[in-house]
């Protein structure tokens, strides 16, 4: 329902304050299902950073969408065709919750029994977040950075001013 009101709303802050929310029921979704770390990242850059990102953005755009001049197909059967395509690569995979999945039987098992000798952290969710994902976790910090030296090039272009034409200065004669 919060997806549905993110595309029926033309008030950009409330766009941004519903993606908020959407963010963080997504984070209350992954806790339910024991992802724990995926949850506090979501809480954290989805509903955090992001919205406070974004609401700075509006601060310099605008709160208002400006209605289109007509309605493209284009973007729309681009869109479609990834949904299939994704929904499609989803069809092989086992069910979620089936104790027969190859996540039971080959890396958990792995991650239990062997990080605390190959690490040394006696944590194993810290050592599989610090370690084994260690390239993941630093490639989420540097699009987390990214996106922030995008949005804060953007302001300082914005809050620049032109310097204003004085009552000689123009060129018409």
């Amino acid at each position: 329902m919060t997806a549905i009101a993110l595309l029926r709303i033309r008030n950009l802050t409330a766009v941004v304050m519903l993606a908020g929310i959407f963010s963080l029921l997504s984070a209350g979704l992954f806790t339910v299902m024991d992802a724990v770390d995926v949850a506090f990242t979501e809480a954290a850059v989805g509903a955090g950073i992001s919205t406070v990102l974004l609401l700075g953005t509006l601060a310099l755009v605008g709160r208002e969408e400006k209605a289109p001049d007509r309605h493209p197909v284009l973007p729309f059967f681009v869109v479609l065709v990834t949904g299939a395509a994704l929904v499609y690569g989803t069809l092989d995979m086992p069910p979620f919750g089936d104790p027969g999945n190859p996540i039971h039987h080959h890396v958990a098992p792995r991650y239990l029994e062997e990080s605390g000798h190959e690490i040394g952290i006696p944590n194993v969710v810290t050592s599989v977040l610090a370690s084994y994902r260690g390239y993941d976790t630093l490639g989420e910090i540097t699009v987390v950075f990214t996106a922030v030296v995008g949005v804060l090039l953007l302001m300082a272009t914005r809050r620049r001013r032109w310097p204003e034409e004085g009552p000689g200065d123009d060129d018409g004669g």
